[in-house]
Order: structure tokens, then C-alpha cells, then sequence
């Protein structure tokens, strides 16, 4: 039994974290599916959804006027979900031709998006939080894919910055968001992407943008619709948004609790995306990536527990028992010394970032049993 845990926890996280990356990539490599990219200027609907922001709308709206597109195609609706701090005071006053506000009351992300969607025209509508900068070609390089009509979403690309500011997690952050930009230019590369982040650009096809349903996350539900709808949704690289990441490892816990209990259920709701004889390869896809890579933390609980007790079985299992011990002793080091220089290398960064994740996927996974939901939240901006 001890050894049928063993080799049934190993052959999970084997898959989950080399088999399937792997099968992805080579997959981008060698079946490419090409899409057509153009020059084009549709009409575009950028909404940014923002509660309380007060201390960056303003650099945002700024940012966005500076995109290099034709300002008469272009409007930017700032959607305020029930802002007291000044959000309101300042976005009104960059107010013009092409810049709305939406003042709403509190209601959260996914019925101000919903409500702010109904306020615009745009072929395109893309969505952004409120944090991060984009370059000024980045909203040229989001819409180019939709010259090809098999496209109907298109995700952004994040890129973090001031990494030397946070706690050594971050370093570990920004290791694995390295890692799932070149999953999705595979992904990208032969189909779909699993899913774009809000925190960078993402656009749909307006004739794809359903109504959101409130505990799920935004950018997650809307890239499956764009696949149930048979359109694939791509990564575009080049449309990059520079962003912070949580300078410290519990706003970053929070953040990922939050994400992942949001995720798993918006999952949950889609049943049929799973099925391979409609979906083909986005199945395996969205089950490796969204659910396996989020219950991992059970075969690594399982396989910490078990290895001690195979100790005197044989000297493969002393090595992996060593070598548990050795990447857990590294994280707890990475944990409790956040802010050493030492402890910013990724022997202690990256076990670190891969821990706190996985605490935070356990929580997730006891929030949706739980039916526990997080409909509101506020913005952490300060780091602490």
C-alpha cells in the first residue's frame, strides 16, 4: 500500500509538472495551427473595472490615451464598482471625447463588468484592471489577431517588474509566470490558450462576450466561452502590460486563495469543455492545466507522509526522502527570511513561491468543497 502511494503520488505530479508541459510544447513545435495577423483598427471598447483606486486611475487613463490607435475608434470606459476613496472624482476629470466613467454601486467585478459591457459599442471589447502599463503598441498588437475569423479572443502578455522591491517569493513569481508565458505560445501555437489574465489586456469578439456570473474569475470564464463557442482564443506577445508583483508573500497567498477558489469553480461550471470528443486536445488541456496543477498539493502531502516510511526499502526511496527534505527545508528558509539577499536565489525563491501556492490551492480546494464563495474584495496595493 505504502509503495502503491508512492508511485501513484510520483507518476501525478510527474505528469502534472513535466509530462504535460512537455507534450505541450512539442506539440507548439511540431502540429502548428497559424492564424492570420493584420493591421486592422476595429472599434474597440476598452472597460476597466475599478474599486477604490484613487492612488493610480489617473496614470492608468493616461496610459491608455497614449495607445497608438486612432482615437475615433478607440473608448475607455472606467467602471467604477462603488468607489469612495476619490476613484470617481479623478476619472471624471479626464473625461472627453473618447473617455467615459461608469460611476456603480457596489456590486462587484463580475456585474460591473456585465453593466459596463451593456454602456459600449465596440466590435472589440477588452478588458484591464486597473493597475499596469501597457506600451504603446500593445492595443495594435492585441486586435491584430482578429483579422482571421477563426480568433475570438486574443490574451496580453504580462510583464513584471521591480522584482528587486519584494520578498523573495516574488523572484519564484516571476520564475513561474516565465514558465506559463511559454506554455501559452505553445498553446497559442496549436489552438487555444487555457486563459487570459485580467491583470494583463485580454479581448473578445463583442458576439462572443456573454453575461458573467459572480464568483467565477472574469478573464477565465470569458477565454472557455470563446473555445465553447468555437472560436480559439491566442496569446499575443507583443501586446505586453507591465505590472508589480505582491511584494509580500501573504498578499500574494491572498491573491492566489482567491483566484484558485474562483478558478476551481468557474471550472466546475463547464463541464462540457471537458469532453474530448467535442473539445480534442483543449480538454486534456484545461484538465491538466486548471484542475491537476491545483490538487497537486494531495500527492505531495501524500508522497511527504509515505517516504519516511519506505526509508529501509531501498535506496531510491531514501533519495526522494532526502530530497523532499532538502527542497522543504530550502522553502521554509525562503519563507522566514523573505527579505535576506541570500534567500532571493531560486534554490530558495522557487521552493518558496511553489509552497505558498500550494497552501493556497489546499485552502481553494476546501473553499469550493465548502461552497465557500468570495464575491467582493478590495485591492491590495500597498504591499504590506
Amino acid at each position: 500500500m505504502r509503495r502503491s502511494l508512492f508511485w501513484g503520488s510520483l507518476s501525478a505530479l510527474a505528469y502534472t509538472y513535466a509530462v504535460f508541459p512537455l507534450i505541450v510544447l512539442l506539440r507548439g513545435r511540431f502540429r502548428p495551427k497559424p492564424y492570420l495577423k493584420a493591421e486592422i483598427t476595429p472599434t474597440v471598447s476598452i472597460i476597466v473595472a475599478a474599486h477604490n483606486e484613487a492612488a493610480i486611475i489617473a496614470a492608468k487613463i493616461e496610459n491608455l490615451r497614449a495607445l497608438e490607435y486612432p482615437v475615433e475608434r478607440l473608448e475607455i470606459v472606467i467602471a467604477s464598482d462603488g468607489s469612495v476613496d476619490g476613484t470617481n472624482e479623478i476619472a471624471r476629470s479626464y473625461v472627453d471625447g473618447n473617455v467615459r466613467l461608469l460611476p456603480l454601486p457596489r456590486q462587484g467585478k463580475a456585474g460591473t463588468l456585465n453593466r459596463a459591457v451593456e454602456q459600449t459599442t465596440g466590435e472589440i471589447v477588452v478588458f484591464s484592471d486597473a493597475d499596469g502599463s501597457c506600451r504603446p503598441g500593445t492595443l495594435r498588437a492585441l486586435v491584430g489577431p482578429f483579422a482571421d475569423d477563426s480568433v475570438g479572443g486574443v490574451a496580453g502578455n504580462r510583464v513584471y517588474v521591480d522584482i528587486e522591491d519584494a520578498e523573495g517569493t516574488a523572484v519564484g513569481e516571476g520564475g513561474y509566470w516565465d514558465f506559463d508565458r511559454a506554455m501559452k505560445v505553445a498553446q497559442s501555437r496549436a489552438g487555444s490558450i487555457t486563459g487570459a489574465s485580467g491583470s494583463s489586456f485580454y479581448a473578445i469578439r463583442r458576439d462572443l462576450v456573454r453575461p458573467i456570473p459572480p464568483r467565477v474569475n472574469d478573464d477565465f470564464i470569458n477565454s472557455l466561452r470563446v473555445v465553447e463557442q468555437g472560436r480559439r482564443i491566442v496569446f499575443a506577445p507583443e501586446a505586453v502590460t507591465y505590472g508589480s508583483v505582491a511584494l509580500s508573500a501573504s498578499a500574494e497567498y491572498t491573491r492566489k486563495v482567491r483566484v484558485m477558489t474562483r478558478g476551481l469553480r468557474c471550472a466546475v461550471s463547464v463541464p462540457e469543455l471537458f469532453n474530448p470528443f467535442r473539445f480534442g486536445f483543449f480538454s486534456l488541456q484545461l484538465f491538466s492545466h486548471k484542475i491537476a496543477m491545483r490538487i497537486m498539493v494531495v500527492p505531495l502531502l501524500l508522497l511527504a507522509g509515505v517516504t519516511p516510511l519506505l526509508w529501509r526499502r531501498g535506496v531510491l526511496y531514501r533519495i526522494s526522502a532526502v530530497g523532499q527534505m532538502s527542497f522543504y527545508g530550502c522553502a521554509a528558509l525562503g519563507a522566514l527570511f523573505p527579505r535576506r539577499t541570500w534567500t532571493r536565489a531560486r534554490i530558495f525563491s522557487f521552493p518558496a513561491y511553489f509552497c505558498l501556492v500550494n497552501v493556497a490551492s489546499l485552502q481553494a480546494m476546501i473553499n469550493l468543497l465548502r461552497r465557500h464563495s468570495i464575491e467582493l474584495w478590495s485591492p491590495d496595493r500597498s504591499g504590506d
